[in-house]
């Protein structure tokens, strides 16, 4: 697959980010992120490491119609119109969109709201990431994990693993139970929050909405993280259990307190309980006492 060169400079074209606030604007709808100027971003991504890519074309079909659309609602959008430009086959198309990517975060950096960016290519992954029949056959799971894994760490892949853990829980579990050790913290993220049972905007889990206890060993796991950004999604997740479970997240906050909790793992179990204990429930509001 060749590399797109600029004529005027004769080095190699690399792959952009469209213009982004870091955070939301007031009166700025969101959906704004996914626009013209990002519609024709991703064009020119994909066509420099594709040159057939008909990037005019694309741009023209994906833009048509998006208006009304919510941001979430533009993101599956974009996704089905990359769908009808890019190969047929699923492993060859989501391997020249990996290909399009900007380079990886390495940390915690926050890029603002430029990784909505890649909400379409998430929305692409998990519409087509299991059907076998757009692969010649053949299952992509492994790429589509792969593709998880380095969307992750630019974006966030929370929302796209869910139709996995839908649909192949056990599959998907095992590989992230390997990602839990990941060096980079997006991906140890990735295993808290794409698992949370209400993820907000997400796709609900049924299954963990019945019973958490699957998730609860990668929670346990991640209690300690080094990263702020994952510890918080640690408490978040063990947030959503509480609204279904309370007794179950009281029992693990009390147990992980009772094993000397550091400071970290401290603010962890108040994050986890503040909402059950701003509504007044006595346990809830004795565990944050005692984790202050």
């Amino acid at each position: 697959m060749a590399i797109s060169i600029d004529p005027a400079t004769m080095t190699p074209r690399v792959p952009t980010l469209p213009s982004a606030p870091r955070s939301i604007q007031k009166g700025t709808p969101l959906k704004l992120l996914l626009g013209q100027e990002a519609l024709e971003c991703l064009a020119n991504n994909i066509q420099y490491v594709d040159p057939e890519f008909p990037a005019s074309r694309f741009s023209e079909s994906a833009y048509t119609g998006i208006e009304p659309l919510s941001i979430m609602q533009r993101g599956l959008y974009v996704a089905k119109a990359l769908h009808a430009f890019l190969p047929g086959n699923y492993e060859e198309a989501v391997q020249i969109l990996m290909a399009s990517l900007t380079p990886e975060k390495p940390d915690a950096e926050d890029l603002g709201l430029a990784g909505f960016f890649y909400l379409p290519h998430s929305f692409f992954i998990s519409e087509y990431g299991q059907d076998e029949q757009h692969n010649s056959g053949s299952d992509p799971f492994e790429t589509s994990m792969l593709a998880l894994h380095a969307l992750t760490k630019r974006f966030t892949s929370e929302f796209a693993i869910r139709t996995f853990l839908i649909q192949q829980q056990a599959r998907t579990l095992e590989m992230v139970d390997q990602w839990i050790t990941d060096p980079n913290p997006h991906v140890r993220r990735l295993c808290s929050e794409g698992t949370r049972p209400r993820l907000p905007w997400g796709k609900r889990l049924p299954s963990f909405v019945a019973d958490p206890r699957p998730t609860l060993p990668i929670l346990e796991s991640l209690k300690n993280d080094p990263s702020l950004y994952v510890r918080r999604s640690v408490a978040n997740h063990l947030g959503d259990i509480a609204k279904d479970h309370p007794e179950l997240v009281y029992a693990t906050c009390e147990r992980w307190m009772r094993s000397g909790a550091s400071t970290d793992l401290l603010w962890l179990i108040r994050h986890a309980v503040r909402y059950p204990a701003k509504h007044g429930d006595a346990r809830a509001l004795k565990i944050r006492a005692a984790s202050c």
